[in-house]
């Protein structure tokens, strides 16, 4: 892998994991139309490095909020006593349904579901899901800190589904906040809280493999370098979009992706 191939995986990496246009459908097509050899579902996992930095730098203080308050509460024998901990408590419950899938269907996801065909029909189904939920979208909806234990446990189902390329995990958790009622902001801030402990988790679990294969890590770190600044860029500007607008525009381009898999498919003859 040459390093700009890296830089430019890097890129979609970092915007596509929490702009709701699916990163893993986006580390498919990319390659495929640019005619480049299939990069691992290793160096995927790598690129989700520099996007977990990404989160845990732009959510630090929250990450800190969460942690101490949740260590007070532990202390004084109420782990789930002070509201940081109570949610502490629901971000580790609704990462379960995603850690459990990805365990299951682990090895669909390096194989079947790393299709073009099934991204651009993911990104176009994904696309009206989200533009309902973002009609339902309240104005004054519940903060993150007063997230119910059903509502986590929906958003955490919702992005177990994020398995499949092209469906976008902050788009999947982000339309179930919105169905649920809560403000544009609230659903992708408690979106990217979730992220944390799945991007972690499965980079634990598929990095050291990499690594133990040798070869050549620059276009690793590059990849991971701009995953980590753009994703960072992602997150601040899609905050600070969807305090004043709506998720229409990833809706139109969630299709217009869609249409531009279909007409490859269509000029390469992967119809047939």
């Amino acid at each position: 892998m040459s390093a700009l191939q890296a830089f430019v995986l890097g890129l979609v990496q970092g915007l596509g994991e929490f702009l709701p246009i699916s990163s893993s459908g986006h580390l498919i097509v990319v390659p495929w139309l640019c005619g480049w050899p299939d990069q691992s579902l290793a160096f995927d996992v790598a690129l989700h490095l520099g996007t977990l930095g990404a989160v845990l730098y732009a959510f630090r203080h929250d990450w800190w909020r969460l942690l101490s308050g949740g260590a007070r509460g532990a202390l004084a024998g109420r782990p789930f006593g002070t509201p940081e901990g109570r949610l502490l408590g629901l971000i580790v419950l609704a990462t379960i349904p995603g850690a459990v899938a990805g365990k299951l269907l682990d090895e669909w996801a390096e194989t079947t579901f790393r299709s073009p065909l099934l991204v651009s029909v993911t990104m176009a189904v994904m696309g009206l899901v989200l533009l309902l939920a973002d009609r339902r979208a309240s104005g004054d909806g519940a903060a993150a800190l007063d997230v119910s234990l059903r509502d986590a446990l929906i958003i955490g189902v919702a992005q177990s589904l994020a398995l499949v390329p092209g469906v976008s995990r902050s788009g999947a958790t982000i339309s179930a906040g919105l169905c649920l009622g809560y403000r544009r902001e609230e659903a992708a801030r408690f979106s990217f809280l979730l992220a944390t402990p799945i991007t972690a988790g499965a980079a634990l679990l598929k990095v050291p493999a990499l690594w133990r294969n040798g070869g050549d890590l620059t276009p690793v770190w590059i990849g991971m370098a701009c995953a980590a600044v753009f994703g960072f860029l992602a997150i601040r500007v899609l905050l600070a979009w969807v305090r004043t607008r709506d998720y229409r525009p990833f809706v139109f381009y969630r299709w217009a992706f869609s249409a531009l898999v279909l007409a490859a498919l269509v000029l390469r003859g992967g119809l047939r």
